[in-house]
This record gives structure tokens, sequence and C-alpha cells, in this order.
């Protein structure tokens, strides 16, 4: 999202567009998928008086505005990703902590399993899946 169309949408809801608000934006777009700490650590690389709550604010407005989106891969934070991605499945390893994604084609015959038999309509986007991933697995085999 250009700065120019996210300052736009801020301003269409009485808010204006701050450096923190940009660059907290721009963390959850460069690091990909990242809990409010890890965001926190990228902003103060940049500007080292953006405290916690301010992060926490900022990430609660901009899920708001529909730009960033927030799933719970293990039980401490949750961790936020850009709306705009496509959704996506996520796999995360309890060995090393890697993210990675599959697409949510895989899930929809279950969705649609669950759908009709027990009327309950899935989230494909908010899955999780926790396990090892290959390269842990092959290291506890060493």
């Amino acid at each position: 999202m250009s700065e120019s169309s996210l300052a736009e949408m801020l301003r269409a809801r009485g808010l204006r567009l701050t450096a923190q608000r940009q660059l907290i934006l721009q963390a959850v777009l460069d690091l990909g998928h990242a809990t409010p700490e890890q965001v926190h650590t990228a902003v103060r690389e940049v500007a080292a008086g953006v405290n916690i709550t301010t992060i926490y604010r900022t990430l609660e407005l901009l899920e708001r505005l529909g730009l960033v989106t927030h799933t719970h891969l293990s039980h401490g934070s949750p961790t936020y990703h850009t709306a705009g991605e496509d959704q996506h499945v996520h796999l995360v390893c309890r060995g090393c902590g890697k993210i990675d994604e599959i697409d949510p084609a895989l899930l929809r015959p279950l969705a649609e399993q669950l759908a009709s038999q027990r009327g309950f309509r899935v989230d494909i986007g908010h899955v999780s899946f926790f396990g090892v991933c290959q390269q842990c697995e092959d290291g506890d085999r060493k």
C-alpha cells in the first residue's frame, strides 16, 4: 500500500498518518509474519522511542482498517501479516519455530464436509498446523 493511500484511509476515519503508524505497517510488510514484539524490535531500529503499547494499539488500528490480520501460531502473542495476502494455512515447526504456508485449497474438501455435516464454517485463513519441519526431523534422525 502506498503512503498516500494509507494517509487517505486514515483521514477518512478522522485519523492522521504518523511516522510511527507508517513504520509499524512497513515492519509487518517486511517481516511477513511477526508478533508485536518482533515488530517492536524492527521499529526500534529506526525509531528508538516507540514503545510496545504503541505497537499493540497501532496493530489493532491497522487490523480494523483491514490492512493487517492476525492469527495465533502459539500460546503467546498473535502473529500479524498483511491482509492483502492470499489466504493461507500456516505450518508451524515446534522444533525451530519456522512458519511455512500451504495453499488453503488443500483444506477446502474438509471445510466443505464440516459445513455440510456440522453446519460449521471454517475460517481457513486462521488455520495453523503444528508439527516438525523436514529439517528438524532430519536433525533428530542424526
